[in-house]
């Protein structure tokens, strides 16, 4: 399997091997692990430089690496044929699936001029071209989108939970396949909110957050702006729970921290940490205003605090 997995990274393999990797992948978190362990050694040895850019036309669809963004430099790009697409998308046009590993971002362009970043762990899938008339794409994960307006094709993020429409609109969401948590924030423009049968539920004004919470969506106020600076490599928090800040670090840098120290558990933190800097920096600057010590098993992907 290696070898195969060697030609999809490469971009040699043919559709009908990208389609045996993809199902390989996603059939077991364990052949995504070595899928990513792969992909770190390939890139890693390919991007040496501090700026890059891949470039694919037709449709104007760029995907830039930056030093000032730390833009993933183990970013995986897959293709996909059309009919994997739930939504319609015009007969040529070629699916693309960009997924960002734990600990990085990244940020692109698509067709329309719709700029996304994507947080760590997260995949956008989306076409090559969009519909006259509609744009979906679909992410599980986190995503700020500045969306280019255009009244005659509204864009829509599909998300497993929740579909988020607009005509031109700058918001954020987050929807991670493996946790039931569901929030979209609105910084400009409006957002509507639909469900799975494509039902409206409820229309977004700027500054608003909505949760979804025991199978309900709960609006309020973006409770900092700051959050949003994960763009650019900041992972910001404010008097958040030090279990909160926990369940943050293990998912974007897909590792399992356990706790043996539960008193741990009741101190809040505000502050901000580089996301380049790693999961292990986080927990050396909370060791300077609490005691407490914690040992990292790579076998297992654990760090246990005690």
């Amino acid at each position: 399997m290696d070898e195969l997995l060697m030609k999809y990274i490469r971009g040699e393999a043919s559709a009908d091997e990208r389609e045996q990797v993809v199902r390989w992948i996603d059939a077991d978190a364990a052949h995504e692990r070595q899928y990513r362990r792969m992909r770190k050694l390939y890139d890693v040895s390919l991007w040496n430089g501090d700026e890059a850019k891949i470039e694919r036309r037709p449709g104007r669809i760029f995907l830039f690496f930056r030093e000032a963004l730390k833009v993933a430099a183990f970013l995986a790009i897959g293709f996909f044929v059309a009919q994997w697409w739930g939504g319609k998308i015009p007969q040529d046009a070629e699916m693309q699936t960009i997924f960002v590993p734990a600990g990085q971002r990244a940020e692109l362009t698509l067709a329309d001029g719709t700029r996304v970043w994507l947080n760590a762990r997260s995949t956008l899938r989306f076409p090559n071209r969009f519909e006259r008339d509609a744009r979906r794409v679909e992410l599980d994960g986190e995503g700020f989108f500045d969306v280019a307006r255009d009244e005659q094709a509204p864009f829509t993020v599909e998300t497993e939970q929740y579909d988020i429409q607009v005509l031109g609109t700058e918001f954020n969401v987050k929807a991670y396949h493996e946790s039931d948590f569901f929030e979209t924030s609105l910084l400009e423009g409006c957002v509507e909110l639909r469900d799975a049968n494509d039902t409206p539920l409820l229309c977004m004004k700027p500054n608003e957050r909505v949760v979804a919470a025991h199978g309900t969506l709960q609006r309020g106020v973006i409770p900092d702006v700051n959050y949003f600076r994960w763009r650019e490599g900041l992972f910001c928090f404010d008097n958040e729970t030090i279990g909160d800040l926990i369940q943050k670090l293990q998912l974007y840098y897909d590792v399992h921290i356990v706790v043996k120290k539960p008193s741990l558990m009741q101190y809040r933190y505000s502050g901000k940490f580089r996301i380049k800097d790693g999961v292990e920096h986080v927990l050396k600057v909370l060791q300077l205003k609490h005691a407490f010590r914690y040992r990292v098993d790579d076998e297992t992907n654990t760090i246990t605090i005690e």
